[in-house]
């Protein structure tokens, strides 16, 4: 079993060799604009215009909470769009992380991640402006990816 690595540093650059995938939340809703985002469409333009396409084209393709996205953006990485959210604001229903979504997303990265012999690198997903707990997310992602030998890297950034 691996174990999840945490380092300093920006997850749109990760460390390690070989193939990498790194993973982020987004929202149901088609919204691109705040948090990691920002990160990723500095660096590659492809994982927004897909994740735009895929929510434009949502009525025929499974896109929806849980759903993942795989993009790749060079020779040896891929950028996992997972949608793990509902909605973009806190509302009555509290904040718009949906652990369940980002349980069933981790699964179908963990099947990604075996078939390419890839490592994982993210940030702490669905806890900046989804608003959700570390606490609740880190056991997911154990299971469902450290448990299968695949190796985390979670990256705290600083500026």
């Amino acid at each position: 079993m691996e174990e999840i690595t945490y380092v300093r540093g920006d997850a749109t650059q990760p460390h390690s060799g070989g193939p990498k995938i790194i993973g982020h939340l987004c929202n149901d809703r088609g919204g691109w604009g705040k948090g990691f985002v920002l990160a990723v469409s500095r660096r590659w333009p492809e994982p927004e215009a897909a994740y735009r396409r895929w929510h434009r084209e949502r009525a025929s393709n499974g896109f929806g909470l849980g759903a993942v996205q795989l993009v790749q953006v060079d020779r040896l990485l891929w950028v996992a769009n997972m949608i793990g959210q509902h909605g973009i604001r806190t509302g009555s229903n509290g904040p718009p992380v949906r652990y369940e979504a980002i349980d069933t997303a981790l699964a179908t990265l963990a099947d990604r991640a075996l078939q390419l012999h890839a490592s994982v690198h993210m940030p702490r997903i669905g806890c900046g402006l989804a608003g959700g707990k570390w606490s609740r997310v880190e056991p997911l992602v154990v299971r469902r990816l450290t448990e299968q030998g695949i190796p985390v890297t979670i990256y705290d950034y600083q500026a």
